[in-house]
């Protein structure tokens, strides 16, 4: 089964495939969203099954995310924020943290699901400081060169590049280092990149977790802390440094499953 979006201009855009289960909508299905399908649900379930954590992991990755743009636009003065491999909404989304802050904030959200496409896009009739894009992580030089992006992210000025559970689903092969190098050239100095990155080093064995993900419309990569780190060459570490997501500047005492989640995160600034 397929259906169709609109995209930005209003006319039909790409099918959306409803009939493999896509990592956007099983990740809204873990944070308790209504925005999925059966598919989805019963791939979901699967990896629930394997990897009992992973409810956790999603909310302590959504949390990470909320305190990483709270720092950078309360604390370091950022007012544009490129944001890739967005996901369904799921309130409060990033815009809502920044421009309450700063309601000057620029916002533009990427992601290669039309359903995200579609969802964001009503959800953001009526603000003229965010946009959303339907582009793909894999070809960075053109969403760095779409006017939608150009229209609200100056690139003379720091920007901050969120890809918060984006890359685990680059292969090796799509050489994520190089697609991180191409927007890292792009970036001027005092801009920031917020990472978070599924891994397999927590927990013995996850790969029938991660298998269940060769059946969707994305495979999962588990990579390694060290191969992570490596995901920030050419970036400055804020403290704490690479860390799992719970442990990045907590408003409070750590959840007492916190020791289990998957995910780990970082701050990074560009110095030069």
């Amino acid at each position: 089964m397929t259906t169709t979006s609109s995209g930005n201009n209003g006319t039909p855009s790409e099918d959306i495939d409803t009939s493999r289960p896509h990592p956007a909508r099983m990740y809204d299905y873990f944070l308790g969203g209504k925005d999925n399908y059966e598919v989805d649900r019963a791939a979901a379930e699967r990896v629930a099954a394997a990897a009992p954590e992973v409810r956790a992991s999603v909310r302590a990755n959504r949390a990470f995310l909320h305190r990483a743009v709270r720092h950078l636009v309360a604390d370091c003065g950022i007012r544009q924020i490129l944001d890739i491999g967005t996901g369904l909404p799921t309130a409060p989304n990033v815009h809502q943290v920044a421009q309450a802050i700063a309601p000057d904030t620029h916002v533009v959200y990427v992601d290669n699901d039309p359903i995200v496409n579609a969802h964001a896009n009503a959800l953001l009739t009526d603000t003229g400081n965010t946009s959303v894009l339907l582009a793909d992580l894999r070809d960075p030089g053109a969403i760095l060169a779409h006017p939608d992006v150009r229209k609200l992210i100056d690139f003379d000025e720091p920007v901050a590049l969120t890809l918060l559970a984006i890359l685990h689903f680059i292969t090796d092969a799509e050489d994520p280092a190089a697609i991180l190098a191409t927007f890292r050239d792009a970036l001027p100095e005092g801009s920031y990149l917020v990472l978070s990155h599924v891994t397999g080093d927590i927990h013995d064995d996850r790969t029938e977790a991660a298998a269940v993900y060769n059946s969707s419309t994305a495979p999962l990569t588990l990579r390694t802390r060290a191969q992570i780190v490596d995901l920030f060459t050419g970036f400055t570490l804020l403290d704490p440094g690479i860390v799992q997501v719970p442990s990045w500047r907590p408003d409070g005492p750590l959840p007492a499953d916190s020791h289990t989640v998957g995910f780990y995160g970082g701050v990074a600034r560009k110095d030069r």
